[in-house]
C-alpha cells in the first residue's frame, strides 16, 4: 500500500565514513571496533545529529548534512556519556546536549543530579555553560528561523522540562578575534530565560513550522494549545482545543519530536494514549489520537478535524491472531500523506483516513488481513513519522535500523484494488476510495489517468454501488481547484454519490463502528486573526465550513439546471439571456480551441450544436452564481476565471478520454464512413461513448460540440436499422444536421438504406427535414423540391397583381430548377400577350378565377387527378 523510497541510511552514509576517521585517528588500515552510533534529533533543514563511541573512549557527536550527504564532527566528550537530548543552532556556533548520568559512577563531568543540560561552543570549540542540573529529564531544542542569519548573533533555544514547564533562553554571542563565536555576558545567561508554559503533561515540537503543541489540563479538561514563534524571536499562543481523553492518560510527560533519548527507550513503558498533531499549508490541521485495545479486543482512535470543525472516532474489531496480553500494548501509527492521514496497525489494518471528504466512509480506503502489507520491515513501535507540512509525501525513521524512506501511497496498489476480481457489491467502498485516490491526490500523472481510462473502457458498465464514468469526471474536475482552496470542498460537486440513495455499502465498513461529533469549539486567538499564511487560512476556512454547516445545499448539484435547461431548450426565439448563456458558450470554447490546436485526432468541436451550447452557457451561469453565493469571498474575476476554466475542463476530459479509447483501439478516419459496418472495436467505441452519454445525461453536464453527431455515425455503422432507430426514438441518439447530412450523401439509395433514410426524414423537425430533402438525390426528394418551389412561386406572385410575373418579379432562386423557372416564363409570357376575357365585365370573382386557373395547371403538370 505504501511505497518506500530510501532517502538515508546509517550504516551506508555514516558509518562507514566513522571507522575511516577512527581507522585515521588509531593509525590502522581498518578499525574494527564497536561505535554503536545512534541518532540523536533531526533539525529543521534536515541535518541528522547523531552520537558515537570513539576509540579513546570517548563520546563524539557529529552531524549529516542530507544536502550535500557530508558527515561533519561537532563536539568530543572526553569519556562516554549517554545523550538524552540534543540539538544545533542553524549557524552551527552552539550545541546544547542533555546527558544522563549515573550519580554512582566517577567522572569528570558528574552533575550533582541525574540529568546535565549544557550549551557549548563549538565555533571553534570554546567555553561550556551549565544551562540546567535536575532530576527530571530535559529536552533542547534550538528555534530555527526562515531568513538566513549566518552573521546572526543571536540564538533561541527551547528547554523542555519533565516537570512540565518550558523556558525559552535568548543567548546573545559575539565575534572574538574575527571569527570566534563565543557567548556574550555567560554569567547573565540565565536572567534572558522566558518561562513561556507553565504546565503540561504532553508536548509536540514541530520543527518546519517553528509549532509548539502541548496538553494541559484545565477544569477537568484537557485542552490542546499551540505556540508559534516568530523569526522576530517573539511567541503567541495561536489555538486552544479541548480533547477529550481519560482521566490520566500518561504516565509521566511525554515528548514528541524531540529527539530520540535511547537511554529512556533501553526501559520503555506502556503508553494509554497516543497523541500526534499534522498541518498543511492550504489551513487544515488533524489531532490524531488513539487508545490501546479494550477488553472487547477493540481499538479506539479518533481524528480531529480542526479544518471541518468535527471529530470522527472509529472503533475497530482486532482478529485474535494475537494474545490478549500483547494486543492491549498496541497503538497504531498515524502517517500524513498529502490530505490523507494513513492508520496503520501492523498486521491488522490499515485506514487510509480522507480529510477533505470526510463525510462519507466510502471515500476513505480501509483494508485489513493480508491487505495491509506496507512494506516497512520494523514494528510500528519502533517508526518515527517525520512529517513537513509543505511536502506531500513523509519520511518514515525506523530507528532500529537506522534508516528513512520517504513514505507515498502506491499508484499500482491502487490500480490493482481497482482490477480487483472480488464481487461488486463488496470491492465497491475500496474501489471508490482507490479511484478517488488516484485521480485527485496522484492524479497530476498522465500516465496514470490512461490507465484509469483504460480501466474504465475495459470495465463500462457501472457497478452495483456507484456510476465509475461519473465520478471519473468528478473526481477529475474537483482536482483543479482542490490544491488552491479547501472551502471548496463543501461547494464544488465531488462524488456522484451525494446526488442519489447511497447503497448501505458504502455507508459501512464491516468491523469498523464510525462516530462523528460537529462542533468542536476550537478557540483561536485574536493574534491568529491578524496573520497571513497558515492560521488565517485555517481560520477562514473553519469559519467558512461552519458557514456551510448551516446554509441548505452548499454543495453544487448538477442536477438542479435540468429544469432551465429544458425551458431553454424550447425557446426558439433570441433573448437577451440566450445571448448572455452564448457569451459563456464562447468563453468556454476560445479556452478549449486554445488548448486542442494540435490535437484533432477526434472530430469534435467542430459544428455547431445549439443544444450543447446552451447547456455549456448554463452551467457556466449557475456554477458562477452558486459560488458568489457561498465564496464571495473570492471576488467575482476569480470566480468567473474558475469557473470558465471548470466547464472547459470538463469538455476538454471527455475529448481525452475519446482520444484515448480511440488510439487504443487503433480507430483511423475510415470509421466515419456510414457506407461500411462496424469492426468489434468500433462497437466497443460506440458503447464506451454511449455509457459517457449515459453519465453526463444523469449528472446533467454538457458534452463537446459534435459528441452527439460522432455517436450517431458509430450507432448507424454497429447497430441493425431498426435498433438504431429505437435508439433515436428513445432519446438515447440526438440526430444532428451534420450527420443527417451525411447519411443522406454517404449512403447509396438500396432499398435498406432508403428505407432508413425516409424513417428518419420523418423523425426530423420539418425545418430541418426542408433543408436535408435537398441534399437527396432521390425523385421524391426531387418532388418535394418541385412542389415546395411551386408554392414558393405562386406564393409570391399571389402578392402580385393576378398572377403576372413581369421581369422585375423574377424570383432570385430561378436558376435552381431550370425547368420550373421556364414553364413559369412561358405562362408569364403568354399572360401578358392574352386578353383578359373578364376585363370588362363586372361582378366576377377574380379569387375564384385564379384558384381554377391553379387547379388546372397542376392537373395538367401530373400533381393531381381530376
Amino acid at each position: 500500500m505504501l511505497k518506500l523510497k530510501p532517502q538515508f541510511d546509517l550504516h551506508s552514509d555514516v558509518v562507514s565514513d566513522i571507522l575511516r576517521k577512527e581507522a585515521s585517528v588509531c593509525r590502522v588500515t581498518e578499525y574494527s571496533g564497536a561505535v554503536d552510533t545512534r541518532i540523536l534529533n533531526i533539525e529543521k533543514d534536515g541535518g541528522i545529529l547523531y552520537s558515537w563511541k570513539g576509540a579513546t573512549g570517548t563520546t563524539r557527536i557529529g552531524k549529516y548534512d542530507s544536502n550535500t550527504k557530508q558527515n561533519k564532527l561537532l563536539y568530543t566528550f572526553d569519556e562516554q556519556v549517554c545523550v538524552s537530548s540534543c540539538s544545533l543552532n542553524k549557524e552551527e556556533t552552539l550545541l546544547a546536549v542533555s546527558l544522563a548520568q549515573n550519580t554512582s559512577r566517577d567522572a569528570r563531568l558528574r552533575p550533582i543530579s541525574k540529568y546535565l543540560t549544557l550549551l557549548i561552543e563549538i565555533y571553534p570549540i570554546n567555553n561550556t555553560k551549565v544551562l540546567k542540573a535536575v532530576d527530571c529529564r530535559v529536552k533542547v531544542q534550538f528555534l530555527h528561523s526562515e531568513i538566513d542569519r549566518r552573521s546572526a548573533l543571536d540564538s533561541h533555544l527551547l528547554l523542555l522540562t519533565e516537570d512540565g514547564y518550558v523556558d525559552l533562553y535568548h543567548v546573545l554571542l559575539t565575534r572574538q578575534e574575527g571569527y570566534r563565536v563565543v557567548i556574550a555576558n555567560p554569567e547573565r545567561l540565565s536572567k534572558t530565560v522566558e518561562r513561556i508554559i507553565e504546565d503540561f503533561c504532553w508536548v509536540q515540537w514541530d520543527g518546519h513550522t517553528q509549532r509548539l503543541y502541548y496538553l494541559t489540563h484545565k477544569q477537568d479538561k484537557f485542552l490542546l494549545r499551540c505556540v508559534q514563534f516568530y523569526p522576530n524571536r517573539n511567541c503567541e499562543t495561536m489555538l486552544e482545543l479541548p480533547l477529550e481523553l481519560p482521566a490520566k492518560p500518561f504516565r509521566r510527560v511525554k515528548f514528541v519530536n524531540l529527539g530520540f533519548d535511547h537511554f529512556q527507550m533501553e526501559r520503555p513503558e506502556q503508553e494509554l494514549v497516543r497523541i500526534k498533531v499534522f498541518t498543511n499549508r492550504i489551513g487544515s490541521m488533524c489531532v490524531c489520537c488513539s487508545q490501546p485495545v479494550n477488553d472487547k479486543q477493540e481499538l479506539i482512535y479518533s481524528v480531529v478535524l480542526v479544518h471541518k470543525d468535527c471529530s470522527k472516532t472509529f472503533r475497530v474489531t482486532l482478529g485474535s491472531d494475537e494474545s490478549p496480553q500483547k494486543a492491549t500494548h498496541l497503538h497504531p501509527l498515524f502517517i500524513p500523506i498529502g490530505y490523507y492521514i494513513v492508520v496503520y496497525l501492523q498486521g491488522y489494518f490499515l485506514h487510509c483516513i480522507n480529510t477533505r471528504q470526510q463525510e462519507m466512509l466510502c471515500h476513505s480506503l480501509f483494508l485489513s488481513g493480508y491487505d495491509v502489507d506496507s512494506g516497512l520491515q520494523s514494528q510500528s513501535a519502533n517508526i518515527t513519522v517525520l512529517h513537513a507540512e509543505e511536502e506531500s509525501s513523509t519520511s518514515l525513521l525506523d530507528l532500529a535500523h537506522g534508516k528513512i524512506h520517504t513514505a507515498e501511497l502506491s499508484p499500482a496498489y491502487l490500480l490493482q484494488i481497482l482490477r480487483s476480481d472480488t464481487p461488486s457489491s463488496k470491492a465497491d467502498p475500496q474501489r471508490l476510495a482507490a479511484l478517488h485516490c488516484l485521480l485527485v491526490y496522484m492524479g497530476n500523472d498522465p500516465n496514470l489517468e490512461l490507465k484509469i481510462i483504460d480501466w474504465l473502457c475495459d470495465n463500462v458498465n457501472a457497478f452495483e454501488s456507484f456510476d465509475q464514468i461519473q465520478e471519473f469526471i468528478l473526481a477529475s474536475l474537483y482536482k483543479i481547484s482542490y490544491k488552491k482552496l479547501l472551502s471548496m470542498d463543501k461547494v464544488l460537486p465531488y462524488s456522484s454519490v451525494f446526488n442519489k440513495t447511497v447503497s448501505s455499502t458504502l455507508l459501512e465498513i464491516p468491523g469498523v463502528l464510525c462516530t462523528t461529533e460537529l462542533h468542536i469549539e476550537s478557540v483561536f486567538k485574536e493574534k491568529a486573526r491578524s496573520l497571513l499564511g497558515f492560521w488565517s487560512e485555517l481560520q477562514w476556512n473553519t469559519d467558512r465550513t461552519k458557514y456551510l454547516e448551516a446554509v441548505p445545499n452548499p454543495r453544487y448539484k448538477t442536477s438542479h439546471i435540468q429544469a432551465d435547461w429544458d425551458k431553454l431548450r424550447s425557446e426558439r426565439r433570441p433573448s437577451s439571456h440566450m445571448n448572455h448563456m452564448e457569451e459563456n458558450t464562447k468563453k468556454v470554447l476560445s479556452m478549449v480551441d486554445t488548448w486542442c490546436l494540435d490535437k484533432k485526432l477526434v472530430p469534435l468541436f467542430q459544428e455547431e450544436d445549439r443544444q450543447q451550447r446552451v447547456l455549456i452557457g448554463l452551467t457556466v451561469d449557475k456554477l458562477r452564481e452558486h459560488l458568489n453565493r457561498h465564496l464571495p469571498g473570492l471576488g467575482k474575476k476569480k470566480i468567473d476565471s474558475l469557473v470558465v476554466g471548470y466547464v472547459a475542463k470538463l469538455l476538454e476530459l471527455i475529448r481525452h478520454m475519446l482520444e484515448s479509447v480511440w488510439l487504443k483501439y487503433k480507430l483511423g478516419s475510415r470509421v466515419l464512413c456510414l457506407a461500411q459496418k462496424g469492426s468489434p472495436a468500433e462497437w466497443s467505441m460506440f458503447h464506451f461513448m454511449f455509457r459517457i452519454l449515459e453519465a453526463m445525461m444523469g449528472l446533467c453536464l454538457p458534452l463537446p460540440p459534435g459528441y452527439h453527431t460522432l455517436l450517431a455515425v458509430f450507432a448507424v455503422r454497429c447497430l441493425p436499422h431498426h435498433v438504431f432507430l429505437q435508439y433515436i426514438d428513445h432519446g438515447f441518439l440526438q440526430l444532428t444536421e451534420t450527420f443527417v447530412s451525411r447519411l443522406m450523401t454517404d449512403l447509396d439509395n438500396s432499398d435498406a438504406n432508403e428505407k432508413l433514410k425516409f424513417s428518419i426524414l420523418k423523425r426530423l423537425p420539418e425545418p430541418m427535414e426542408q433543408r436535408i430533402c435537398h441534399m437527396w438525390d432521390h425523385p421524391v426528394s426531387s418532388a418535394s423540391i418541385s412542389r415546395d418551389y411551386v408554392k414558393t412561386l405562386l406564393e409570391k406572385g399571389n402578392k402580385n397583381k393576378g398572377f403576372a410575373l413581369t421581369g422585375k418579379d423574377k424570383p432570385s432562386f430561378r436558376p435552381e430548377f431550370l425547368p420550373l423557372t421556364y414553364l413559369a416564363k412561358i405562362l408569364s409570357d403568354i399572360e401578358e400577350q392574352a386578353l383578359n376575357p373578364f376585363e370588362e365585365q363586372e361582378n366576377v370573382d377574380a379569387r375564384f378565377v385564379e384558384e381554377t386557373a391553379l387547379k388546372q395547371t397542376l392537373i395538367l403538370l401530373g400533381f393531381e387527378e381530376k
